[in-house]
């Protein structure tokens, strides 16, 4: 409703990337046990990378029937895969090679019970052969107090990691992505599901993935997974305690390899040293410290990225040469005693005006030291002027009349306009300064130099000025290339 999911074009697609490495990367450790045929080792509390050497050091020997399954899944996924696309077969290889699997550990015996009730190779279990019932939950005021911060965070980080993983699907896929009906339908789902005792929904990772890599092209397609599931359960829950686990750990080792892309990964690295190490960063938090706190770091990161650059202005002294044309000042350039010409680029928001308040004093210092009298600054590249970047050019423009320095004001836009009237500039800062863009019949910023030049006596002015006060006389004699 608020439409935050804007904000997330300022998550960078370095952590899109880092964040999906690190959640491939643990999608495929936790699967190492049961592609094993072993029991994890450790407690949660230890760290997933311990976890995983005491599994692969002290869980042997391992399972021959369990490794053989999961070698077994994964060749015939891989050529499945390949038959359906040399032939344009629908994208049933992964589903192909489960059932596949599944019939023939059972025809082998592997995944019934024993006298004991034990199977050879572990299975998925017995599942619920039925839907989640409608309910009215209990809400108390006291609840929100005592949850509401976490539930918050659930929902903040829940958004972020759906908004990551479809991000990097629609980079794959070249499609427009919406993050507000992103956010919009997650949060209608987890309302929705409240009256079914759902757990806090997001974007899965792998089911995602497989998704994908299945052939989705549309948001149809969650859809049919969600009536497929429904189905499944209803007609062939009974069924799920013979799918062999390791069959099921291979397709998922699977897909956490297709999630990395090392084309993207390393193109990141050619990119740039920032980029490489904000990838690198949101990667390794994601291992070391788990997924919800890599994509807060990442975000993080990115906002302290962006707002330096954000920031950031570009000052250029601008010249009119000899053949009356304005551009760029070069270091052969005369020094000119009429007036100081500079283009003014970049974001005038509050993070800029540190840098705007040097530059703005810096020109008034230059004009007094070397005796010039007029400035013309041009600020048709300026953009969203806030509070205290318009304050600085309050300023700046009485500072500058005080001292016997005349601005004028080249290339103003509607927005700045509209600020600088609506902050009554026009009481005290007379309107024949500002130039706005589009009126002259050549150039705001010609229109501004030529009044600079009517004002100005020959006797103020440097001597290779007469030229251009003698080309102003012609009609269209003076341009630019700015």
């Amino acid at each position: 409703m608020f439409r935050l999911g804007d904000l997330t074009r300022y998550i960078s697609e370095s952590v899109i990337l880092g964040f999906m490495a690190a959640a491939a990367t643990l999608l495929a450790i936790g699967q190492v046990a049961n592609a094993l045929g072993v029991h994890d080792k450790g407690v949660g509390s230890q760290h997933v990378l311990y976890r995983l050497w005491l599994t692969l050091t002290q869980s042997y020997p391992y399972n021959i029937r369990a490794v053989s399954v999961t070698i077994f899944t994964l060749l015939l996924a891989l050529g499945l895969r390949r038959l359906v696309r040399r032939y344009r077969l629908p994208h049933l290889d992964m589903l192909a090679a489960l059932i596949l699997v599944a019939t023939t550990a059972y025809l082998l015996g592997w995944t019934r019970e024993g006298k004991y009730g034990n199977t050879l190779i572990a299975v998925a279990g017995s599942v619920p052969s039925s839907l989640p019932t409608f309910h009215v939950p209990s809400i108390k005021l006291s609840w929100i107090r005592d949850l509401g911060s976490q539930s918050l965070a659930i929902a903040f980080l829940g958004l972020l990691e759906a908004m990551a993983i479809a991000k990097s699907i629609a980079n794959q896929t070249r499609q427009e992505f919406d993050f507000n009906r992103q956010c919009l339908a997650e949060g209608l789902a987890n309302l929705v599901g409240g009256f079914f005792r759902c757990l806090p929904g997001s974007g899965s990772l792998s089911r995602s993935a497989i998704n994908f890599q299945a052939g989705a092209a549309t948001r149809f397609s969650g859809i049919i997974v969600a009536v497929s599931v429904a189905m499944a359960l209803l007609l062939f829950a009974p069924l799920a305690q013979y799918v062999p686990k390791p069959a099921l750990a291979a397709l998922l080792l699977l897909t956490a390899l297709r999630l990395i892309e090392p084309q993207r990964i390393g193109y990141a690295f050619r990119a740039s040293s920032i980029d490489a190490a904000v990838l690198t960063i949101t990667a390794v938090a994601g291992l070391a410290l788990g997924l919800d706190e890599a994509i807060l770091i990442g975000v993080a990161l990115s906002i302290l990225l962006f707002v330096p650059r954000a920031a950031r202005l570009r000052v250029s002294e601008l010249v009119v040469d000899d053949d009356a044309v304005v551009r760029e000042k070069v270091i052969s350039d005369p020094i000119c005693r009429t007036l100081l010409l500079y283009d003014l680029e970049g974001e005038l928001f509050f993070g800029a005006a540190p840098e705007l308040e040097r530059y703005l004093s810096e020109l008034v210092n230059r004009a007094l030291a070397e005796s010039i009298h007029f400035i013309v600054l041009r600020v048709k590249r300026v953009r969203n002027p806030d509070l205290v970047c318009l304050e600085q050019l309050e300023h700046f423009l009485k500072r500058s009349e005080k001292l016997g320095v005349t601005v004028l004001l080249a290339g103003i836009r509607s927005n700045l306009l509209e600020a600088l009237q609506r902050l009554r500039f026009e009481d005290w800062y007379p309107p024949e300064r500002l130039f706005r863009q589009g009126v002259d019949e050549d150039s705001a910023t010609l229109a501004a130099i030529r009044s600079v030049y009517a004002q100005s006596t020959r006797e103020s002015s440097c001597h290779h000025c007469d030229p251009k006060r003698t080309a102003l006389s012609r009609s269209g004699s003076l341009y630019y290339q700015v």
